[in-house]
């Protein structure tokens, strides 16, 4: 472990703890101002066939009866900011698995399309939803992004990550993956790195299998997960070493370089123009359906984690807000300057436009320390991430989600009884009080 690893995710976490706290705001259900120009949406449809035990994000098992009430609310709440004035540029459609249903997916893409000027749309999925007829009706509803969560291409880690009956073994996603080449501008593979038991040698298979495919652009990320998905991932596969981050990581960057360049600290893209989503080109970016975060004008807001409590929300003419949180000055220089970073280069044009001589002043301390560590190099027109900082910049963008997971955590658990009805199949969603979903305080670090 490099000695600047335990010290830099010391910091980071006590600034995430007391800088990013959500709570209850009376004026949650106030829409936000539109910003002046078009903006990300970020698009959440929690349902998955399996849900994975490493896997922190908002998610419930699918069941066809009871999702269609659900997209409604989705469609709706989408209408509700356009009729506010907001407009989007790109769409990223997350979850869970948002093709589990394609025919209301397409129907969601088409609400946006229409009142919106979109120019790009991601769309995430699974290897067993690589079939030519679906893949062909993303494309034609104008998907330009189709991001396939493999994870692993080691049997032994898919079967201990429950993935590999429902999605299929090593052997049949990269045959499937092979077939959806050429298809969308830019197919993506997301892998996991540092999960329990995996080893260098599996690691170092992993990227055979993806340099061979030359997919357009592969995301790995390491094992970011919440507390209780930690306990779930402990049971079946044991825990990850944290030692073995730091060489895995720089086996990746020697591997993939020389072919792909770095997009983001963990994204690696064959060509210009391809984006990793968690880089965020708009200084606002709004989410809609349960459980998903905007950042507008300064705040950051979620929705409610209760599917119930959302879609009566969206029937009775709000929006899914439920929590606010507004950032200081400081805490928004401080968000630009990790997000921006993160793709390797913050403009020094687009410091000066957005935030003038008050974000050197302001930001000193964190701009000497990483340029004291080696992280950063400051050039004329830009500040850019040496190598070191690559790793520096994953290390603290992987305590920023798992800062949200945590968020996602404590918001579910006010849910827990609707939740756990919801993925037994045989019951109906339990009913649960509105005073404890909307009136329970969530005090979790956000980021």
């Amino acid at each position: 472990m490099p000695w600047f690893e335990r010290p830099l995710l010391t910091v980071v976490r006590h600034e995430y703890a007391a800088a990013m706290r959500f709570a209850e705001d009376d004026a949650s259900e106030l829409m936000p101002a539109p910003p002046a120009a078009p903006c990300q949406l970020y698009v959440h449809v929690p349902f998955c066939e399996v849900l994975c035990p490493f896997c922190s994000f908002h998610r419930v098992r699918f069941n066809a009866a009871k999702t269609q009430r659900y997209f409604d609310a989705l469609r709706r709440e989408i209408n509700v900011y356009h009729d506010a004035g907001f407009r989007f540029h790109d769409v990223y459609v997350g979850g869970g698995t948002p093709t589990v249903d394609v025919d209301q997916l397409i129907e969601t893409l088409a609400a946006v399309r229409a009142r919106s000027p979109v120019r790009s749309i991601s769309v995430e999925t699974n290897p067993n939803h690589l079939q030519p007829e679906l893949m062909q009706r993303l494309r034609d509803a104008g998907v330009t992004r189709l991001s396939v969560g493999v994870q692993s291409f080691d049997d032994g880690l898919l079967s201990g990550m429950d993935r590999l009956e429902k999605y299929g073994n090593a052997a049949q996603i990269r045959q499937r993956l092979a077939a959806a080449q050429g298809i969308f501008p830019t197919l993506n593979v997301d892998m996991i790195f540092n999960l329990p038991r995996q080893t260098m040698a599996m690691l170092e298979h992993d990227l055979d299998e993806v340099l061979a495919l030359g997919v357009d652009q592969v995301s790995f990320y390491p094992l970011m997960t919440a507390p209780s998905a930690r306990h779930a991932m402990q049971k079946s596969m044991g825990l990850a070493d944290p030692r073995l981050r730091h060489p895995m990581y720089e086996c990746i960057l020697g591997r993939m370089l020389p072919t792909y360049r770095a997009a983001s600290a963990w994204c690696f893209s064959r060509n210009e123009g391809m984006f990793d989503e968690y880089i965020i080109e708009q200084d606002d970016y709004v989410g809609v359906g349960s459980g998903a975060f905007s950042y507008v004008g300064g705040a950051m807001t979620s929705t409610t984690f209760s599917l119930q409590h959302y879609c009566r929300r969206i029937e009775s003419g709000h929006n899914g807000v439920t929590q606010r949180r507004s950032l200081s000055l400081k805490e928004r220089m401080r968000y630009d300057f990790l997000v921006r970073l993160f793709g390797g280069v913050l403009a020094r044009d687009y410091i000066e436009r957005r935030w003038g001589k008050a974000f050197v002043l302001r930001m000193a301390p964190e701009l000497l320390a990483m340029r004291l560590l080696g992280a950063t190099r400051h050039d004329a027109d830009a500040i850019r991430l040496t190598r070191r900082g690559m790793y520096c910049w994953m290390l603290m963008m992987a305590e920023f989600f798992n800062a949200v997971n945590d968020v996602r955590e404590r918001m579910r658990e006010h849910v827990r009884q609707e939740l756990e009805s919801w993925n037994e199949e045989e019951h109906d969603v339990a009913g649960v009080p509105l005073s404890a979903i909307s009136r329970g305080r969530a005090t979790g670090r956000v980021a």
